[in-house]
């Protein structure tokens, strides 16, 4: 992946185009001749609510009537203007005729709610996995310098971890940095059994047990320059231990148990490894990096057992599907790629973004659907039932820092970081029976 230091958080690592987009995203929308009490009006945090969504109010809170352009049209605009960032330069645009024909209106998850009071924010462009439901009601995320948790039952935003200062683990164990880290930027995180662990952008790795105060562990992975942690994951090991994964920007992916974060394996690739994931028996790990190609590899000692080719730039995306055949990839060539490990000649679909890279892929514990995320304003739910030709599509505006669904795929969190407008979008799941509003 692209290396980029980052000099400034509330503004996050953001390219020229994307920063340039943002500009453009204000100097749109704000009419010439509104003042100061009408743009503090416009751009006042207020949430929103499903029962005000029904009543015609935008679901990120924007006030369209009070703006120089119509939803519509600049929905448009992003769509003709919105930069993809490709490594293989054309790579999106190679990939239509491989693609599955996959019908719109679907309706599996409905809006809920959505709090301007949360802010969540992006470190790298390319890294997208930064919200973590642990349930329905329970989020993790990063702002800036700090882990947030957020409640929406009690529409409570606490603070559980502040990264601007100086941190140091309150355990002894091998390996852990016991003069601790200072300002450490956030590039990554995983949430599991109340456990966090976050990833950093000079290799750091720092883990918190949820239910205890005070760090458990941190450590530097490597003390290369370019040694950002791209993607972590915690997952129960075949023993019935709980261990995380660390993809690193050094070409390594290393191993760690979480009783005495010890370093349990340490596998070496040819190229920088974006992201990873363990299948449900926890057998098989797709790896996924600055290569056309992808591997599936032997999770106990690190050797190829299959190669993912067709994609057409690189991926910093997969996920497995709970039935341990089926796995996803996620690619800069607006691509997610469907995979059945049975035979991997090739995907069994090829399914297109609208505008961007697929940077973040989340499957349903159920297996039903699958939750695609591009860089910025879709999220796509596919139903996998329907062989994946029916999804619903989520329309907003803003980069997505992450998306999650909450381990009983009752609730889908979307993390949306905006200058003006960023946000926490809550989605629920429908069932036969519509759901009351907690808040009107």
């Amino acid at each position: 992946m692209a290396y980029q230091r980052v000099d400034r958080l509330d503004y996050m690592s953001l390219d020229e185009e994307m920063a340039d987009s943002m500009d453009e995203f204000e100097e749109v929308f704000y009419r010439d001749d509104t003042n100061l009490d009408d743009f503090e009006l416009v751009t006042e945090g207020t949430d929103t609510s499903a029962a005000q969504a029904r009543k015609g109010k935008d679901i990120q809170g924007i006030p369209w009537d009070r703006l120089n352009i119509t939803r519509q049209s600049y929905r448009l605009t992003r769509l003709e203007q919105y930069r993809n960032y490709e490594n293989i330069p054309l790579s999106g645009e190679a990939v239509d005729k491989e693609c599955k024909q996959v019908k719109k209106g679907g309706n599996y998850y409905e809006f809920f709610y959505n709090t301007r009071l949360v802010k969540p924010t992006i470190l790298h462009f390319q890294l997208r996995n930064l919200v973590w439901a642990t349930s329905k009601h329970d989020v993790y995320l990063i702002s800036n310098y700090s882990l947030m948790h957020w409640s929406s039952i009690s529409q409570n935003l606490s603070e559980v971890l502040d990264f601007s200062g100086h941190i140091a683990p309150s355990e002894k164990h091998a390996g852990s940095l016991l003069e601790g880290l200072t300002q450490t930027q956030i590039s990554t995180m995983a949430v599991k059994n109340r456990f966090m662990v976050a990833g950093g952008f000079q290799g750091e790795l720092i883990c918190k047990c949820l239910d205890k105060p005070g760090i458990s562990f941190c450590a530097r992975t490597t003390y290369e320059e370019n040694a950002i942690t791209n993607a972590v994951e915690i997952y129960e090991s075949t023993s019935g231990g709980l261990h995380f994964l660390a993809a690193n920007n050094d070409s390594g992916v290393r191993e760690y148990d979480m009783e005495k974060f010890q370093l349990m394996n340490h596998f070496q690739f040819p190229w920088p490894v974006n992201h990873t994931s363990m299948s449900p028996d926890s057998k098989i790990l797709t790896v996924v990096g600055d290569d056309l190609n992808g591997l599936l590899v032997d999770s106990c000692n690190g050797k190829t057992i299959g190669s993912i080719v067709g994609h057409l730039d690189y991926s910093f995306a997969s996920a497995w599907h709970p039935d341990g055949r089926t796995f996803a990839t996620g690619n800069q060539d607006k691509t997610c790629r469907i995979w059945d490990l049975r035979n991997l000649s090739s995907p069994t679909a090829v399914l297109k973004g609208n505008m961007g890279a697929v940077r973040s892929l989340r499957y349903s514990s159920d297996g039903r659907f699958l939750v695609v995320a591009e860089p910025a304003d879709f999220v796509h739910i596919y139903n996998t039932d329907a062989d994946y030709q029916k999804r619903q599509e989520i329309d907003m505006f803003g980069e997505i820092s992450g998306v999650s669904l909450s381990p009983d795929d009752e609730s889908l969190y979307i993390g949306i970081w905006d200058r003006t407008y960023a946000s926490l979008l809550q989605y629920n799941r429908r069932h036969s029976s519509e759901y009351v509003d907690l808040f009107t």
